[in-house]
């Protein structure tokens, strides 16, 4: 079998190295990739938005199945393009990848269907929502409706933070025409889970539940980044808490969408915060979340490629779909200054034993060389039998990762422990 998955980062390196366990596959193919996925992966240099140049090289190079995994590709619709030419898809079709396309349309949709949320007020015209916000409970939670590479929520503490948030994105453009729209959300406390699950549109298989470190200094200080570093399980997510989200929030909404007539096939991230008032929904991704993937799938005891066609096909009841009760750490090295300014183009040198565990996200091949070329580098994950030992390890092989101005948290996976203790 030939695969093609669209993407280019760590959480495509993760999936391309768990579909290789699968003998049936003769190539996968990258588009784009990046240098540090060549070992496992033909990277072909079109870009995951050029859905022009993905269908014209799925159809030349036959490829039978077609795994699309960012969102900006799936908002577009490439699912619904590939499907179009007879390549079948693990993704949502664009109608359906809406719900994280617009953040508008997931608060209403809750709204609706009675899913539990955060309360929300959703603002076209800025002077109403700077009226609003002037007088609304603070910390509040400020939104881009459309896509914003993960950066397009802000936390304000104060009434000028709020202020500041709203013009920055409406008036003055900072997520483009993401932010044309923005919804502002009542601030919600309590641990934060991620949890990803395979769906074929009616079926809904979660998988190991994982929480993300998204601030980029130690104890969860300095800016909000793509995230610094992952564990699995969570936690706090608890087989009570899991079986009330599966009743309230996970089936709910896959059935909400069948009534919108948006059936979601592919992986559907639940961003939860369990409150003092029970599991809300904070927010949906339309496909897996970066870096949880790198602990997710490592944990993945079943095989991909089969659980992948089962959503294609609406066989997802019969599959199985086992995880390890085992525990995973990653550990994202980035370039220093991310998410704000940084350098590229250092050398990377990894020890063999650290690149058997690490995957590659902001990195390219220059004669020979691997070279770093985005803010977060790569993510180095270990499994083991308990957190203690999964973080001690992963740490251990994260040291074998090297490059100028090489930057990571030293206390990932700390929260993790403290809610054991």
């Amino acid at each position: 079998m030939k695969i093609m998955v669209v993407g280019g980062g760590g959480r495509e390196h993760t999936i391309i190295k768990k579909l290789k366990e699968n003998k049936t596959i003769s190539q996968i193919f990258a588009l784009p990739g990046n240098g540090g996925m060549a070992k496992d992966a033909t990277c072909v240099d079109i870009a995951a938005t050029d859905l022009d140049g993905i269908v014209k090289f799925a159809g030349e190079n036959k490829v039978d199945y077609a795994v699309v995994a960012p969102d900006d590709p799936l908002v577009l619709g490439c699912v619904d393009r590939l499907n179009e030419i007879g390549i079948p898809c693990f993704g949502p079709k664009a109608n359906a990848a809406i719900i994280e396309g617009s953040k508008a349309f997931a608060k209403d949709l809750m709204k609706k269907y009675n899913i539990p949320t955060a309360g929300y007020e959703i603002f076209t015209d800025i002077d109403k929502a700077l009226d609003y916000v002037k007088t609304a409970p603070i910390p509040t939670v400020i939104k881009a409706d459309g896509l914003a590479l993960g950066k397009g929520v802000i936390i304000a503490q104060t009434r000028e933070e709020a202020i500041e948030a709203v013009t920055d994105m409406m008036a003055n453009a900072k997520f483009g025409k993401s932010g044309s729209t923005v919804v502002v959300e009542e601030f919600l406390t309590g641990p934060e889970v991620s949890v990803l699950a395979f769906t074929d549109g009616n079926v809904v298989k979660p998988m190991v539940s994982s929480m993300d470190h998204k601030r980029a200094g130690d104890n969860d200080t300095g800016l909000n980044t793509g995230g610094m570093g992952t564990i699995a399980p969570n936690p706090y997510y608890t087989q009570d808490i899991a079986k009330e989200c599966m009743e309230t929030i996970f089936l709910p909404t896959i059935r909400a969408m069948n009534a919108e007539g948006r059936t979601f096939k592919g992986c559907l991230y639940f961003g939860l915060m369990l409150t003092p008032n029970g599991p809300k929904v904070i927010e949906y991704n339309c496909r897996f979340g970066d870096p949880e993937t790198q602990v997710v799938l490592p944990l993945l005891e079943s095989d991909l490629l089969t659980i992948m066609q089962a959503t294609t096909n609406g066989t997802l009841a019969e599959t199985e779909v086992k995880f390890s009760d085992k525990h995973a750490c990653c550990v994202v090295t980035a370039s220093a200054g991310y998410p704000l300014s940084y350098q590229k183009g250092f050398e990377i040198t990894m020890t063999e034993e650290a690149e058997a565990k690490t995957y590659v996200a902001g990195a390219k091949l220059e004669n020979g060389k691997l070279l770093t070329s985005g803010g977060r580098v790569t993510g180095t994950t270990a499994v083991a039998d308990t957190l203690p030992e999964a973080i001690k390890e992963a740490y251990r092989l994260a040291d074998g990762v090297c490059f100028q101005n090489a930057y990571r948290r030293s206390d990932i996976g700390q929260r993790g422990l403290a809610a054991y203790q």
